[in-house]
């Protein structure tokens, strides 16, 4: 996990992780971190998202319907309760950015890239767009499990671009 800020005490933001699997690889290409290590945190990384609880509970858990918690707990990869943290639409999608980034990166037979590429592809598929739809035509901002969806919607041409390209090119969902 990447904390959202250099602040001691910050929580892990899960849109600092897609960036982080996102510049990864350019880290190998220059020579500043080996491929096997790389591949190995990014592996731990897609690990953490995978198997980490989904669920509407308050607390020890990393998301819901495959969307997941703006803010996480550094140590247990859970939401941020103390915060009050929502799932966040676009911060899942700039997760998933990277993750799928990520999956076209490492590309080679070894088991450990194949077993990269089949997490992203099952992180990719678990999330429920039309879940986050609420009913309405747009995606909601996000969820929170003591209230409920967010009352703003994403329309217009902004940062929720990614949001869509990524509901319409979805294995299910």
């Amino acid at each position: 996990l990447i904390r959202d800020r250099s602040q001691r005490g910050s929580p892990a933001s899960i849109a600092a992780v897609g960036f982080g699997l996102s510049a990864i690889h350019t880290g190998v290409d220059r020579g500043w971190i080996s491929r096997t290590a790389a591949r190995d945190r990014v592996l731990a990384t897609l690990r953490t998202f995978w198997e980490a609880p989904q669920g509407t509970g308050v607390s020890g858990t990393i998301g819901y319907r495959g969307f997941f918690y703006h803010f996480l707990e550094l140590a247990t990869a859970t939401r941020m309760a103390s915060w009050d943290t929502e799932l966040s639409s676009i911060d899942t999608g700039l997760l998933l950015a990277g993750i799928l980034d990520a999956r076209q990166y490492f590309d080679r037979t070894d088991p450990a890239e194949a077993w990269i590429r089949e997490l992203a592809d099952s992180i990719y598929a678990r999330v429920e767009w039309d879940w986050m739809r609420n009913g309405g035509a747009s995606l909601s901002h996000g969820w929170n499990p003591s209230t409920g969806f967010l009352p703003y919607r994403w329309v217009g041409y902004n940062e929720a671009m990614i949001l869509y390209l990524l509901a319409i090119g979805a294995p299910a969902h």
